[in-house]
């Protein structure tokens, strides 16, 4: 399992149930990595889409205790039926896409996170896990420093040497 998150100098990653940043070459590295593959994520998140509708062109998957059935994503009521349905999918095909909750919770689960670093305080409300602080996460690949909107940042992906099997 994976997951991608786009973060701040001191890992924020939104205020206002909205991302911090809105860059359009962000959004495409997005797109690239999870077109065609599983996206999961927490309510919040969903809710925080154009419409409160899912990412086209992929399966969303929505933790959502006491959440509705819906005909355009899978939603799922509790970690153990996340774990039941993710196991319809190949891991290497699904990414946990937020929120902060859903981040914290689904960590240990992921063996690689796309991360774009923004070199830039966003004035965050909600944090990702600083993984340069986490001894079983190493940085492995740190990409060309970028601009966009007078904005530097880097793609990086980091890579888990603990991962746990996710099973509830």
């Amino acid at each position: 399992m994976k997951a991608i998150v786009a973060v701040d100098r001191v890992w924020g990653i939104g205020k206002n149930n909205d991302l911090l940043f809105s860059l359009k070459q962000d959004m495409e590295y997005f797109k690239s990595k999870t077109m065609n593959k599983v996206v999961v994520m927490g309510s919040n998140t969903l809710k925080s889409f154009p419409g409160g509708n899912p990412l086209k062109n992929r399966v969303n998957i929505v933790l959502f205790p006491g959440g509705e059935q819906r005909e355009d994503c899978i939603i799922v009521q509790s970690l153990k039926e996340l774990s039941e349905t993710l196991k319809k999918y190949d891991t290497d095909d699904v990414f946990i896409i937020g929120g902060a909750m859903f981040y914290k919770t689904m960590l240990p689960y992921c063996d690689t996170i796309y991360v774009t670093k923004v070199d830039a305080e966003g004035g965050a409300t909600v944090f990702f896990e600083n993984l340069d602080q986490r001894p079983e996460w190493e940085c492995a690949e740190i990409g060309e420093q970028k601009e966009e909107n007078g904005l530097m940042f880097r793609f990086t992906v980091y890579k888990n040497h603990e991962v746990t099997e996710f099973s509830v």
